[in-house]
């Protein structure tokens, strides 16, 4: 993960280089070689995500590209402040390898789970959502999509939603493979140790305006940026409304900076008039040049 970036740009290197002295382990060496559990444990796999994304910002900085607006989804968030000159990189791997420890140690294996609901039909998700419960927690955890919801809380009570979900008529309703709960009731151990590391960090006004997960609104004070991070911990993810924003302040080129297309995809089944790319590998660079 981001090796080709890392061969082939300066500008990538430092990004990756900057991470090992930042985190005191070869970060850059399990984005590379593994071991793929290691990775895909959450307190790995949340500085590794922000450490390819600004490697790839870095590219794109370097290549003359310039955004109007930043938005991160969830971890995202991070990798949109530093792009927008909040939050420097160093900071930003260090709280998001403990923002992923914190989340990892909140809830105990196999206590909570997350599925992801398909078309659901409009109208449907609160009852579910009640009706599963039955004194746990269920709640909406990301609401990526006009067709995709995600789900998050105790294992057996998201089980019930998913069978709930798919009687009402969704067309799918999937177990995620994630390793915690995220954005829901259950992090709310993970926020409240969060929040010394966020008040210990600098946070700048920003140089060009985000759009936050927690309340899907424009921002641009540095004040503002350490909040939402609190936050959205515990609270979902408002893809949806923070796209229908950008698209009324005028947004209609929309770039996808770093791993995956995910977000890509979703943005055509948001609104299918806007223009979504992606850079994540160093090929991409010309396709963004023509397009």
């Amino acid at each position: 993960m981001g090796k080709a970036l890392f061969d082939s740009h300066a500008a990538a290197r430092h990004v990756f280089e900057a991470a090992d002295d930042a985190l005191g382990y070869s970060l850059s060496r399990l984005c590379f070689e593994g071991p793929e559990d290691q990775l895909k444990l959450t307190e790995f796999t949340q500085p590794a995500l922000l450490t390819v994304s600004t490697a790839a910002f870095a590219v794109l900085t370097e290549a003359g590209f310039t955004p109007d607006y930043v938005a991160g989804h969830s971890l995202g968030e991070y990798s949109a402040l530093v792009a927008a000159g909040s939050l420097d990189f160093a900071d930003a791997v260090r709280l998001v390898r403990n923002r992923g420890q914190y989340m990892q140690q909140a809830v105990p294996a196999g206590l909570g789970s997350m599925a992801a609901l398909l078309k659901l039909p409009e109208g449907k998700l609160d009852a579910i959502l009640a009706e599963a419960a039955q004194g746990e927690i269920v709640s909406a955890a990301n609401l990526n999509s006009p067709d995709q919801v995600v789900i998050a809380g105790h294992t057996a009570a998201v089980q019930r939603a998913a069978d709930l979900a798919k009687a009402a008529g969704a067309r799918k309703a999937v177990i995620l493979p994630v390793s915690a709960p995220f954005h829901c009731a259950l992090m709310t151990p993970a926020q409240e140790r969060l929040r010394a590391d966020l008040d210990a960090a600098q946070f700048r006004d920003l140089a060009v305006p985000l759009v936050n997960n927690w309340q899907a609104l424009e921002i641009r004070l540095g004040a503002d940026a350490r909040e939402g991070l609190f936050h959205q911990v515990p609270n979902p993810v408002r893809w949806v409304e923070s796209i229908r924003l950008l698209a009324s302040l005028g947004v209609t080129r929309y770039l996808e900076v770093g791993t995956g297309s995910v977000l890509t995809g979703l943005l055509r089944n948001i609104d299918p008039s806007l223009a979504g790319f992606r850079y994540s590998e160093p090929a991409d660079l010309e396709k963004l040049a023509v397009s």
